[in-house]
């Protein structure tokens, strides 16, 4: 959704309060596309702070699907948006070195479907996992092994250690 900041930046410390619904379906990113869970609306404030400069807040919950790093089970992770930020409107965006963080205003308009977007990817973990004590899915059969066990053979040796492993084999014979 846009909100029009035009006549926000006319009236020197003007505020608008705007409680606006998320209106992605779907959050998208080069590792892959989770389904929101839970979107509550944002709540926005914008201030005019004098000098084409803005102070904006923004609050809200949303919730997200994603898949568990070890066992791949569909796991919900929570995100609170919670966004303050100081935009100065006089400096050409196009001439910043912060392009990125000014890709939610376009032509006087703030949107605020990429305004969250942003915040959700930087928040976003490094690692999900369904339990700290995931024991991941077998690498042979592809069973979850915390449902399930599976009669294949795990012991895998790293090449590295075969020559280790040979010294070890021939003390066991004396």
């Amino acid at each position: 959704m846009l909100i029009d900041l035009s006549e926000l930046l006319s009236t020197e410390h003007k505020k608008q309060d705007v409680e606006v619904n998320i209106e992605m379906d779907k959050f998208k990113t080069k590792q892959g596309c989770y389904d929101f869970v839970r979107k509550e609306p944002v709540h926005i404030h914008i201030e005019n702070a004098g000098k084409k400069e803005l102070l904006l807040t923004a609050h809200g919950h949303i919730a997200l699907n994603m898949p568990c790093d070890r066992c791949l089970t569909n796991v919900k992770k929570d995100f609170d948006i919670d966004i303050s930020k100081r935009i100065d409107m006089s400096r050409p965006f196009e001439d910043t070195e912060d392009i990125d963080e000014f890709s939610y205003i376009e032509d006087g308009n703030l949107d605020v479907d990429k305004l969250v977007y942003n915040e959700i990817l930087v928040n976003l973990p490094m690692k999900v996992l369904c339990s700290e004590n995931c024991k991941g899915i077998c690498n042979r059969c592809g069973a979850n092994l915390n449902s399930q066990t599976c009669d294949c053979d795990r012991t895998e040796l790293d090449p590295r250690m075969s020559k280790i492993l040979d010294v070890f084999n021939n003390f066991k014979e004396v």
